[in-house]
């Protein structure tokens, strides 16, 4: 059975730390790794594309400020980056970015060294199915799950950069409008989504222009790496993918086992001999694929519906023509990131921590140290409503975290009378008396006939699933009991618990930054994040 990895490096497991350092817990470590990432400057050319693209987005004197710092020598970055969902996509998104803020803020106070937050946006990811949606909280019931209809999006390979959002985002504003119009900041938050989410308007850029205006204050700057003025920066790090492909497979099948014999999920899989770039073959905004090796000499495109194959020179030869064709990998992203970038740290999500378990031998076969690797905040929304209707029912926000059924049996056992059974004590005591009688009867029929012994564990076997069938019904009646408690209850899981899921991985912001306002929210999360801390914990906006 596997474990977390997240979960057990955040409680400082040695197992865990063998594979990923905690480095960013020590102040001293932390000073090594910005001093190490102030020894590498920021090309002219990068520096050109970083303002072009930031120029474009809400006007921010402090973000101009931090483009300014990135072109002197000693600056740092700290990097977070994540897919472009639909209005944000879940909370923590923009947990993570205020995450690498306070991050930013502390390393630079600590060392005394220029440190910008960098927000890198990963255009160059295809699943759609991922991103095109986003889940608010209805208060008189369940989620409600706005998506966009984008044509052939579950099969679509194709970078998201190159997505638009389409006719469909007009109707999922609708919907969000008419859910939420009644909060009391509704209007500027929803204004600021329809001026940035129109239909001709791609989910990147509309992604940026939202997210840069709540932290126009905090000066964080994005990174588009599917630009084809960046192509040609990101060209040796593909070709080092291709020409060095056996190797870094070997090396990273052999950590993927490492970590399957510690008892970890492996986060990434590693084809054999593959390189860790992907290929568009048709068109630079067309379908990419990964490649496996084929014949002495070619690459075959996996996935392909022609099962196309390529030869390496020619793939070469597309990579100095055309290096937008190349895409990275979730293994290979990390290392484009911190060649283009003087990386100090990086701060992930706990499935980003599990893969950045994986990356060491890749690093050091590229011969680039590592960043810090720091776990993003995390947190719990408890506003007005949430803690109100704790308060009716009588629980505590852990308690909510089980299923349905549970939870509302816990409820309807606890306040009922003393003389009412919970189901797992109703069946323990019909079992028991059962098995008590079934032991004294053996006795009696193995001396008149030894083969009633399979007569009897048949019985046992029907009264078994008869009392557990009971037992079920039983503790369904009790969870409609109460349909009052029943009703709070899905309220409550609704905004705490969604979908059998932590809030922060399945709600989106539109409802708390309707409610509460979308700068007075953001500036609570970044009030709450503690710097090189990973732990979770509630937010009372």
């Amino acid at each position: 059975m596997t474990s977390s990895f997240s979960a057990a490096w955040l409680r400082g497991d040695a197992s865990a730390l063998s594979f990923l350092s905690d480095d960013y817990r020590h102040r001293e470590t932390r000073a090594r790794a910005v001093a190490a990432a102030a020894s590498r400057t920021v090309s002219p050319a990068l520096l050109d594309v970083l303002a072009a693209q930031n120029a474009r987005l809400a006007p921010s004197p402090a973000r101009e400020r931090n483009l300014a710092l990135l072109a002197r020598p000693g600056t740092v970055a700290v990097v977070t980056g994540q897919q472009m969902g639909l209005f944000l996509g879940p909370l923590y998104t923009l947990y993570k970015a205020a995450s690498a803020i306070v991050t930013a803020r502390a390393l630079g106070e600590e060392t005394g060294r220029p440190c910008v937050p960098v927000f890198w946006l990963q255009t160059e990811d295809h699943d759609l199915p991922e991103i095109d949606h986003c889940v608010i909280p209805r208060p008189g019931g369940g989620p409600c799950r706005l998506a966009l209809e984008l044509p052939g999006a579950a099969t679509s390979r194709a970078p998201i950069a190159h997505r638009h959002l389409g006719p469909s985002v007009l109707p999922a504003l609708a919907t969000l409008r008419a859910q939420l119009e009644a909060e009391p900041h509704a209007e500027e938050f929803l204004c600021l989504l329809e001026q940035a989410y129109r239909p001709e308007a791609t989910l990147a850029q509309a992604f940026t222009d939202v997210l840069s205006s709540l932290f126009a204050d905090e000066g964080l700057v994005f990174l588009d790496p599917r630009d084809a003025r960046l192509a040609p920066l990101a060209a040796p790090v593909h070709r080092f993918a291709l020409q060095e492909a056996g190797t870094l497979c070997a090396v990273l099948e052999a950590r993927a086992e490492a970590l399957t014999r510690a008892g970890y999920a492996v986060q990434v899989h590693v084809r054999p001999g593959s390189p860790l770039s992907f290929f568009s073959p048709e068109a630079l905004d067309g379908p990419r694929y990964r490649l496996d090796p084929a014949e002495a000499g070619a690459w075959s495109l996996v996935g392909h519906p022609e099962g196309s194959t390529i030869t390496q020179d020619a793939l070469h030869a597309a990579l100095e023509r055309e290096p937008l064709r190349f895409t990275t990998s979730a293994l290979l992203r990390p290392l484009l990131q911190d060649t283009l970038l003087p990386t100090a740290a990086y701060v992930g999500g706990p499935g980003e921590l599990a893969y950045f378990a994986q990356l060491a031998p890749l690093y050091a076969h590229a011969g680039q140290p590592m960043p810090l690797a720091i776990p993003r905040a995390r947190f719990r929304v408890l506003d007005d409503r949430a803690r109100r209707w704790l308060g009716k029912v009588g629980l505590q926000p852990d308690e909510v975290n089980v299923p349905r059924d549970t939870l509302l049996t816990r409820l309807a056992t606890r306040d009922a009378p003393e003389s009412l059974e919970t189901p797992e004590a109703l069946e323990a005591r019909l079992l028991g008396a059962f098995a008590s009688e079934l032991e004294r009867v053996a006795g009696q029929v193995s001396a008149v006939d030894a083969n009633l012994q399979d007569a009897l564990r048949r019985t046992e076997g029907t009264v078994r699933v008869a009392v557990s069938r009971l037992t079920g019904r039983y503790r369904r009646a009790l969870a409609r009991r109460d349909a009052t408690a029943a009703e709070q209850v899905d309220r409550l899981r609704t905004f705490l618990f969604p979908e059998d899921a932590p809030q922060e991985r399945v709600l989106g912001l539109p409802y708390f930054a309707c409610r509460i306002g979308a700068r007075a929210f953001t500036k609570t999360v970044l009030d709450a994040c503690v710097p090189f801390r990973g732990d979770s914990k509630d937010l009372t906006p």
